[in-house]
């Protein structure tokens, strides 16, 4: 057993680092997407609103596996041809983003009205109010959940391998088929994605009680 681990270490390193990459990129992109969209959603005009709010629903409501199969096999028909692993990418940048669109969406809800009007009665401008009153407060409620969403981020990245990209779960599959040894490797990464996801759970509890407003 620990042969085969020690074997399959170099391969799974790579395969871990391209797991990484492409979570990164995907809680990078959704958080500035669903920012922006979250926004609109709250603040923008009634049409702007409808459509944040439709790309939401129907994102959120479609399973990722079928949201990456139909990125990677769907817009080749409308004359976009991606990369395996820009597909990838891409597909679970709109599912994260679509979860990130309600992080916001409730984090900004949270605040009470009356600061806001309170903001405005000083003389404050709307940017003024988001700047110095509501984001700041609604940043406290908006980070935690969102760090638990990275960890779903970072779950979600292991399905890239079913479009022959070499993450950590294709290179544990790699290396099954040369060894013939499947337990020994299944349970290393599983071991690996529970460090990781472990580590972010703990950051998202440690930020929570940093952020709270009632402190024992």
């Amino acid at each position: 057993m620990l042969t085969q681990i020690a074997y399959a270490l170099p391969f799974l390193a790579q395969g871990f680092a391209l797991t990484l990459w492409v979570s990164l990129l995907v809680v990078v992109f959704s958080l500035i997407a669903g920012v922006i969209m979250g926004v609109g959603l709250v603040y923008g005009p009634v049409p702007l609103q409808w459509a944040v709010r439709i790309f939401s629903d129907t994102i959120r409501g479609i399973p990722i596996l079928v949201l990456i199969f139909f990125v990677y096999y769907g817009l080749p028909a409308v004359g976009l041809h991606l990369p395996s692993f820009w597909a990838a990418v891409l597909a679970l940048t709109l599912f994260k983003t679509a979860q990130v669109v309600e992080y916001f969406r409730g984090a900004v809800g949270s605040i009470p009205k009356g600061q806001s009007e309170a903001a405005k009665a000083i003389g404050l401008t709307f940017r003024q109010r988001l700047a110095y009153v509501v984001f700041p407060q609604a940043f406290r409620r908006f980070l935690p959940p969102w760090i638990n969403g990275v960890t779903d981020a970072v779950k979600g990245s292991a399905l890239v391998s079913l479009l022959g990209i070499t993450d950590l779960m294709q290179a544990i599959n790699q290396v099954i088929g040369r060894t013939y040894e499947a337990m020994p490797l299944y349970i290393l990464g599983a071991l690996i994605y529970f460090a990781v996801n472990y580590a972010l759970s703990l950051a998202s509890r440690r930020l929570e009680r940093r952020f709270s407003f009632i402190r024992e």
